[in-house]
C-alpha cells in the first residue's frame, strides 16, 4: 500500500511517501479501505517528537480518517460500511495516512447516514477535543456561562457550537472581524481580543462570573482568567506546551474554584465514543463544519504538515485524499 510515513523525528521534510506492507487486522481490528485523512496539530508534534509517545518506524503518521471498511472478523462492522476514525498514531498504535488502516473496533464509529465524510472527517478532531473539554472535563451545564478564547479557531469554534447548542451561555473572545461569525456559531457576547480593558470586558458579558473558561490559544493567562471565575467554576486547559503561567492560589481555593489540564490523546474509548457521536449528530443536523478547508493528495503530506507549522491552520482544517493524485 501507499503510505505517508516517518523512519526518525524531524521537521516536515522528514515525511516520506511511498510502499509500505499491508496492515494485517487482529482478532479485535477492522481492515479499512482509506478515503482521506485530516492533519492535526498533534500530528506535528508526534512528527518532530516534541510529543514522544511509543511508537515503531517506519511509522505511519496521522490520527483521524474516513472510509469503507474492507473486512472485519469482528461483531458491528460489515465489508462496505462507512465509518471514522480520530484516534490512530498514538501509544504504539499505527496511523491513518496510507491506503488501508487496521483500527481497534472500539475506536471506529460509523458516518451518519446522508453526510459528507470529509465534513465529519474536517470537524472530529477538534469537534471531539471540544466536546470532552466542556462535557466531560468542564462539567458544563445548561444555564452556565461559558467563555471561549480563540472561538474562531477550529476547536473554539466547535465549542461555540456545542456550548450554544446544551443551553449555555457563550463568551466568544476572537478579533473584531470574527465577531459576527462567532454570534452565527451561537455565542450571546463577543469580545475582540486585541481591545483595551479585555478583562473587563468579559468580566461584564459574564455578569456573575465564568462558570467555565476555556483558552484554545494556548496563552493560559491564569491570573487573569482566576479572576473572571464565578465561585466554583472551572478552567479548563488543553494547549499551551511551554506556558508558565502564574497561579494565584488564594483566589483560586477561597473562591472553590479550579484548573483542570487534559489531552485528547489520553481519553478512554468510551470517553472518545461518546464525543464521536455528539460530533456525528451536530454534523449531521448542519451545526459543524469547518469554516474553511484546504483539499491536498496523501502524497502532499509533508507540505500540509509544512503550512500547519507556518501558522495557516488557525480557522482551517487540512485534508489529505487518498488516491488523489500530487498536483490535484
Amino acid at each position: 500500500m501507499r503510505a505517508a510515513y516517518i523512519e526518525e523525528y524531524g521537521p516536515p521534510s522528514v515525511i516520506r511517501y511511498g510502499e509500505l506492507p499491508d496492515p494485517r487486522p487482529g482478532p479485535t481490528d477492522v481492515l479499512v479501505d482509506v478515503e482521506a485523512v485530516a492533519v492535526d496539530p498533534v500530528d506535528v508534534f508526534v512528527r518532530s517528537g516534541a510529543w514522544r509517545t511509543p511508537l515503531t518506524f517506519p511509522f505511519v503518521i496521522g490520527r483521524d480518517l474516513v472510509g469503507t471498511v474492507a473486512e472485519a472478523g469482528v461483531p458491528g462492522f460489515a465489508p462496505g460500511d462507512r465509518v471514522w476514525s480520530l484516534s490512530m498514531g498514538h501509544e504504539g498504535r499505527q496511523g491513518s495516512s496510507a491506503e488501508r488502516a487496521v483500527v481497534s473496533v472500539d475506536r471506529l464509529y460509523r458516518l451518519p447516514e446522508g453526510v459528507d465524510p470529509l465534513d465529519v472527517l474536517a470537524v472530529a478532531h477538534p469537534a471531539a477535543t471540544a466536546y470532552l473539554a466542556l462535557f466531560t472535563h468542564g462539567r458544563l451545564r445548561p444555564g452556565e456561562t461559558v467563555v471561549v478564547l480563540g472561538a474562531a479557531g477550529n476547536v473554539g469554534g466547535a465549542m461555540v457550537v456545542m456550548a450554544a447548542n446544551a443551553g449555555a451561555r457563550v463568551v466568544a473572545v476572537a478579533g473584531a472581524g470574527d465577531a459576527s461569525y462567532c454570534r452565527d456559531l451561537g455565542a450571546a457576547h463577543t469580545v475582540d481580543y486585541r481591545a483595551s480593558g479585555v478583562p473587563a470586558r468579559i468580566a461584564a458579558a459574564c455578569g456573575d462570573g465564568a462558570d467555565l473558561f476555556i483558552d484554545t490559544s494556548g496563552r493560559n493567562d491564569l491570573e487573569q482568567a482566576v479572576g473572571l471565575l464565578a465561585r466554583r467554576g472551572r478552567i479548563v486547559v488543553l494547549s499551551g506546551m511551554t506556558a508558565r503561567p502564574v497561579l494565584p492560589v488564594a483566589a483560586l481555593y477561597q473562591q472553590d474554584r479550579s484548573v483542570i489540564g487534559f489531552v485528547i490523546s489520553h481519553a478512554t474509548t468510551a470517553e472518545l465514543a461518546e464525543a464521536a457521536r455528539h460530533v456525528a449528530r451536530l454534523t449531521a443536523a448542519g451545526l459543524l463544519r469547518a469554516r474553511r478547508r484546504t483539499d491536498l493528495p496523501l502524497g502532499e503530506a509533508a507540505e500540509a504538515h509544512r503550512r500547519l507549522e507556518s501558522g495557516e491552520g488557525s480557522g482551517r482544517r487540512f485534508v489529505l485524499r487518498v488516491g488523489a493524485p500530487s498536483g490535484s
